[in-house]
Parts: C-alpha cells; sequence; structure tokens
C-alpha cells in the first residue's frame, strides 16, 4: 500500500499574521504597541536631549514599525522555508509537525522557532541602529540601547503559540 503524506494540513498561527484579513489588526496592534515601546524607550533612555519626546515618537515611529514589521515577516520566511524545504533540509515530519503545530513538541522545533525569532530581533536592532535612528540619536551607546531595547520588547515571540490552541 502507498503511504500518502499530508504536509501543511494544519495553517501555522504565525503565518496566519501576514494574511488578510489578519493582516490589518496585526499591523493596528503592532503599531500601537511599538507607538509605546517607543515612547518608553525616550523616557528610559533619554537619547535625544534637544527632542521632547512627542517629536522624537514622531520622527522615529513609522520607521520603528515598519521595520519591526519588516523583520518578522523575516523570521516567518525562515520557518516557512523550514517547511517548504523539509526533505532538502533533511528535517522529519515530527519537526515540521513541531514549527506548524506544536513548537514545544520537538527539542529541533523550538530551535528553529527560536532562531527565526533571534533573527528577527537582530534585524530589528540593526534596521533601526542603522536606519531609524542613525540622524535621531547621533551618540552611539544611547542609540544601540534604544536600538536593543525596542528589539527585545517586540520580538514576535507569536511564533512560539502552539497552532493546536486554535484549532
Amino acid at each position: 500500500m502507498k503511504q500518502i503524506k499530508l504536509y501543511n494540513v494544519i495553517f501555522p498561527v504565525w503565518l496566519i499574521l501576514f494574511f488578510p484579513p489578519v493582516i490589518f489588526i496585526t499591523l493596528a496592534g503592532n503599531f500601537i504597541f511599538d507607538s509605546l515601546i517607543v515612547i518608553a524607550s525616550y523616557f528610559l533612555f533619554r537619547p535625544h536631549k534637544e527632542l521632547n519626546w512627542l517629536v522624537f515618537y514622531k520622527k522615529s515611529i513609522i520607521r520603528v514599525w515598519l521595520f519591526g514589521f519588516l523583520a518578522d515577516i523575516i523570521g516567518a520566511v525562515i520557518l516557512f522555508a523550514c517547511v517548504g524545504l523539509q526533505d532538502f533540509l533533511g528535517l522529519s515530519n515530527e519537526v515540521i509537525r513541531g514549527i506548524s503545530f506544536d513548537p514545544f513538541s520537538n527539542v529541533l522545533s523550538i530551535i528553529l522557532i527560536l532562531l527565526s525569532v533571534l533573527i528577527s530581533g537582530l534585524c530589528i536592532i540593526l534596521f533601526n541602529y542603522n536606519y531609524t535612528f542613525n540622524q535621531l540619536i547621533e551618540e552611539e551607546l544611547p542609540r544601540w540601547k534604544v536600538s536593543i531595547f525596542i528589539a527585545v520588547t517586540t520580538l514576535p515571540w507569536t511564533f512560539l503559540l502552539p497552532t493546536k490552541w486554535f484549532y
């Protein structure tokens, strides 16, 4: 009897974040959360002495928000590539099931998901340090502090949510 494999029967919850109509909710939620984090970073680190918090916020929020979403997409592409290139990468069905359905069911699944979350975080740091705040925060140390704070607090932790909780 021929064995039949069913790939991607369960749609991972982390991938739903990037498809309409959920994308509009995700974008709005990210904007609100990023706004709170940018304002908090201003008051925690006082990165620019001459600008008040509202000017600092207005000059940075759009880039922080867009680069954060881009970084989340980069992390999701890594996970999607693991699922799509399963045979090429030599990943077992258990690992793919863990990535797509329950990250905590397989050690390699959680490692791959955490790796994608960390890569997203690194992208957030580099995008914000090099593009968002390079003109706004002249001193390097405060720019690093703000970029790292934003990255740590806005990492795509939803990648770790088990899809089985929602089905």
